[in-house]
Parts: structure tokens; C-alpha cells; sequence
């Protein structure tokens, strides 16, 4: 069965806002996911990431709070610079909250069972997605503590 969602969460040793703007300007998320990101950070907003591994991935913003919730929905890449559509792409969700003075990340990503395409080959995506946040995050948090000075985690 292929699963509908991946869910992963950090606490972060740095207030929300920091948190905000790390998971949401361009020049920060070039530090910790894609090697560059164009954002246009509104609902309905254009964003691009670029790797220069696997080329570009297009997306939309779906919803911006902040600081407490930002979304996106992008082209789960079957083939390079893919234009998105509902059956090719999956929504990809950041919450913060407070805790103390540190901040708790969660990413949820949904949809794999809604792309277009067998079952095992969604399957594939949903485990390497899950498995790329865990990298990603682990990155973000690299790149904070080296900007913050924070200490490693609790």
C-alpha cells in the first residue's frame, strides 16, 4: 500500500522567528535544500527549486501564516521540469510552535497516493521522500546552529 503521507519534526534551538525565515527566504533555503530557490511567497506564488543533480522542480505556495505555517505543493519529478498538475505533485506543509525558548519543526508531506502512475513506483517516492526529510531537516539544522552558535541537539 502506498502510504498518503510522511511526517517529520526537529526541535530547533532558536526562536520562530529565525525558524520562519529560514524555511522561508530564498537565500536561506539555498543553504539547506536546493542549491536555489525562486519563491514568490504568497498564495499562489511561483517557486522553483533548483538542484543541480536533478535540475528544476516546479511548485506553487499554497498558504502562508506567519510565522507558524508556510505550504507548498511541487512536481514529484518523473521527469525533469515538469509542469505542475494535480496527479504529479504532492503538498508539502511546514508548521513551528514554541517550545520554550526553541522552536518544533514539522513537515508533512501528502498526497503519494493521489500521483499518477503504479503503485510501486509512488511507493518509491513516498520512502524517499521520508527519507529526504530526514536528511533536509538534519541540514537545516546544521545550518542554524552554524548561524546561531546553537548547541547540538537535546
Amino acid at each position: 500500500m502506498v502510504p498518503q503521507r510522511v511526517e517529520r519534526d526537529i526541535l530547533i534551538e532558536a526562536p520562530m522567528d529565525i525558524v520562519w525565515a529560514v524555511v522561508t527566504e530564498p537565500e536561506h533555503i539555498g543553504r539547506w535544500f536546493s542549491d536555489s530557490v525562486e519563491l514568490d511567497l504568497r498564495p499562489g506564488g511561483r517557486a522553483v527549486l533548483h538542484w543541480e543533480r536533478y535540475g528544476a522542480v516546479h511548485g506553487r505556495v499554497e498558504r502562508v501564516e506567519p510565522p507558524r505555517f508556510f505550504s507548498f505543493r511541487w512536481v514529484v519529478p518523473r521527469e525533469p521540469g515538469a509542469a505542475l498538475t494535480d496527479d504529479n505533485s504532492t503538498l508539502v506543509e511546514f508548521s513551528l510552535a514554541p517550545e520554550g525558548d526553541s522552536t518544533r519543526l514539522t513537515v508533512v508531506e501528502s498526497g503519494f497516493r493521489d500521483l499518477a502512475g503504479p503503485d510501486d513506483e509512488n511507493r518509491r517516492h513516498a520512502d524517499a521522500h521520508g527519507r529526504g526529510w530526514e536528511l533536509e531537516l538534519g541540514e537545516l539544522q546544521d545550518y542554524l546552529r552554524q548561524r546561531t552558535g546553537a548547541p547540538a541537539d537535546r
